[in-house]
């Protein structure tokens, strides 16, 4: 029973291992897509902000913001992205990163809903443009996407209650 136990652990820590890597590279992905240059221009930090205004459109798009938070928005989500996926790939502080992760994507899972309710035919701009907000994104986002996210939080929050079980049960067991 223990050793069943044991290996139940270990095989729910790799996949946890597996799910926080998985959602760290999807973020790292969505933010390289965003702040890459436009196919003519080459790498600069001039490039990155040309960029990052064409992905203001985009957030514009969704209509939910006013005029005032949209270029805050889209020159920071970007960059916060590529923090957020390198900082859940690392794995520090997991349960910190995994759930902002988490509310990150209820939100543009949210804003996505929303768009696609009131009719908008916009790109979703996940990974840049292009990319139409409908059923197939919307599956995408709340069928796999989503649910990882959520597992990665809750898998966080077990393990860290799993060690903090252990390591207050071996300070109460005296040693032989």
């Amino acid at each position: 029973m223990a050793s069943e136990l044991g290996q139940a652990r270990k095989s729910g820590s790799l996949l946890l291992v597996i799910g926080r890597v998985a959602l760290g590279v999807v973020f790292i992905v969505a933010a390289y897509m965003k702040m890459k240059p436009q196919p003519t221009m080459p790498w600069s930090l001039r490039s990155i902000e040309t960029s990052l205004s064409m992905f203001a459109m985009g957030v514009d798009s969704y209509q939910l913001l006013p005029p005032w938070a949209v270029s805050l928005v889209a020159h920071s989500l970007p960059p916060f992205e590529l923090f957020l996926g390198l900082w859940l790939v690392t794995g520090l502080t997991l349960r910190a990163s995994s759930l902002i992760a988490a509310l990150m994507i209820c939100g543009f899972f949210a804003a996505m809903m929303s768009a696609y309710e009131r009719g908008l035919t916009i790109s979703c701009g996940c990974f840049g443009p292009g990319e139409q907000i409908g059923p197939k994104r919307l599956i995408e986002e709340g069928a796999l996407l989503l649910p990882l996210a959520l597992a990665v939080a809750i898998g966080a929050f077990r393990v860290k209650k799993q060690k903090t079980r252990a390591l207050v049960g071996s300070a109460v067991t005296p040693s032989a």
